[in-house]
């Protein structure tokens, strides 16, 4: 298995090393392991993430073995690529990939754990929540940076950003990193990469006026945009989830 640390963890190689041969009996499950396995272990009065990807299928083990970045690499570069641009993500750590000699098999990515308050996933469920409004003003702003430093954060969806509160000085962090494009944004494509957050038209209404005041664009404008392209990522998320269904239906 070849590895990769960041310069600030190289003193704990052997430890980090150690919890990912024993990834499967040891380290305390983080979340529903539903798609891939979060564990956490504690070091040296610290906590580490390790995220497991599972074994792609053939075609992308032939592609990740000798012509993509693994998405563990891409993980550990962005969040680099981030910290160095003043981007909040919890601190990269090291990756690790399991290759034979034509394929690529699993990987891990190692970042310290983030203690958070609340995801952008409460504020679509809990519109009571404390101070709402500001909150969503200010994920409104953080977006808005991403944007002007060139980050288009392509999984930017509500469990993705951890939200710490801080009495009022809100602080956001992206997780699940493996899939960005860097490059200038048009308003169309920075308008479109809200569209995955919300389907609640107050928030959308929130959003798009802050985002709107900040770019310097018709507030009206900006709204219709935004939730145009939120109900057809919906349309497109539900009509996939209707074909997944007859296609079950039909190999039974």
């Amino acid at each position: 298995m070849n590895y990769t640390f960041s310069n600030t963890w190289n003193a704990y190689t052997k430890e980090v090393i150690g919890f990912i041969k024993n990834f499967k009996d040891e380290g305390k499950l983080f979340g529903d392991g539903d798609r891939n396995v979060i564990k956490l272990f504690e070091i040296n009065n610290a906590v580490v993430n390790i995220k497991s990807f599972k074994i792609p299928n053939l075609i992308n083990q032939i592609a990740y073995r000798f012509f993509r970045k693994s998405k563990a690499q891409r993980s550990f570069e962005y969040a680099q690529k981030l910290k160095s641009l003043g981007i909040g993500t919890p601190l990269p750590v090291a990756y690790f990939e399991n290759k034979s000699s034509f394929l690529f098999k699993d990987s891990f990515y190692v970042s310290e754990h983030l203690q958070a308050d609340l995801t952008y996933r409460e504020l679509t469920k809990n519109l009571e929540y404390p101070n709402h409004t500001q909150i969503l003003k200010a994920f409104t702003r953080f977006t808005f940076n991403l944007h002007e430093n060139h980050i288009e954060f392509l999984d930017h969806s509500p469990g993705n950003t951890l939200i710490q509160l801080n009495d009022g000085d809100y602080k956001f962090f992206l997780v699940d990193l493996n899939r960005m494009n860097f490059k200038a944004l048009s308003l169309d494509e920075r308008i479109k990469n809200f569209a995955r957050l919300t389907t609640n038209k107050s928030m959308v209404k929130v959003m798009s006026d802050e985002y709107a005041k900040l770019y310097g664009a018709n507030p009206e404008e900006v709204f219709k945009k935004m939730w145009n392209y939120t109900e057809a990522f919906q349309e497109k998320f539900y009509r996939k989830k209707r074909n997944k269904k007859r296609l079950k239906f039909w190999k039974k």
